[in-house]
């Protein structure tokens, strides 16, 4: 089972073990079989969450996502209803704090 780095910079054995778990991109990478250029496509197509900044050069996303996404696909959603998602999760961001 892949590592994730959670928020407060230790390695969970499990990406969700956390209440606000970030995954690393080769832990996003591992969890939905997608290469990086693949991530970052998806992501401009709106089927993939923007990342969160972590640092300067250090992103990641909250794994409650990657796991959202890969059940949506799992489920056989459409493209749009994807789409839907994705929005839902970056608002659920916002109202988190």
């Amino acid at each position: 089972m892949s590592k994730a780095l959670s928020t407060t910079g230790r390695h969970t054995s499990h990406p969700n073990a956390g209440t606000h778990t970030i995954a690393r991109l080769p832990t996003a990478k591992a969890e939905s079989g997608y290469s990086r250029s693949t991530i970052y496509l998806r992501m401009s197509q709106g089927l993939w969450t923007k990342q969160i900044r972590l640092g300067p050069r250090c992103i990641g996303w909250p794994a409650s996502d990657i796991a959202a996404l890969n059940a949506a696909r799992i489920a056989g959603k459409t493209d749009e209803e994807i789409r839907a998602l994705v929005v839902k999760l970056e608002a659920a961001r916002k109202s988190v704090f």
